[in-house]
């Protein structure tokens, strides 16, 4: 069920990474990546009131979906999500510390590996250079599936983590 209000007494539950919840969110949210929504979900009462937020609404409907076989029957997505929040004018509440958004860090890292490969194939052995043949296949294989392995790896690092 979709939703363009919060309901009263319902829980807001955030299934972005903690990069974009830093960013700005819905007051009183709770942050339950989607990676860890389930597990997290374990200690929430089956019964509560449930509205799903991610950037537009892909994610939450695949929470409401992963939630739903676990027995949770109040459940309900932000139609639009965080953008049609933000663009109605509606209030968001900023982390005091906001890391780098993951784009960004995933740009620095994959342009910081091919330079090193492409310098260490120029100079050291052209097997470096496999390297480099990596990393533009998986930017490739990013843009298309919309998955990236390395943003993946990198929300793992702590500065990433709630």
């Amino acid at each position: 069920m979709k939703v363009r209000e919060i309901p009263a007494g319902a829980v807001i539950v955030d299934v972005r990474e903690y990069v974009e919840f830093a960013s700005g969110h819905n007051e009183g949210a709770r942050l339950a990546p989607l990676g860890d929504v389930e597990a997290l979900a374990e200690l929430w009462p089956r019964e509560q009131a449930l509205v799903l937020v991610c950037k537009g609404g892909v994610r939450a409907e695949r929470a409401r979906q992963r939630l739903a076989t676990k027995g949770f029957s109040e459940l309900m997505v932000l139609d639009g999500g965080m953008v049609r929040w933000k663009i109605k004018g509606l209030p968001v509440v900023k982390e005091c510390r906001q890391p780098w958004a993951m784009e960004r860090q995933v740009r620095i890292a994959a342009g910081a590996l091919v330079v090193i490969t492409l310098a260490l194939g120029l100079t050291v052995s052209r097997l470096w250079l496999i390297g480099t043949g990596l990393v533009g296949v998986g930017l490739v294989f990013a843009g298309v599936s919309d998955i990236c392995m390395m943003a993946s790896v990198l929300g793992k690092l702590p500065w990433n983590r709630a």
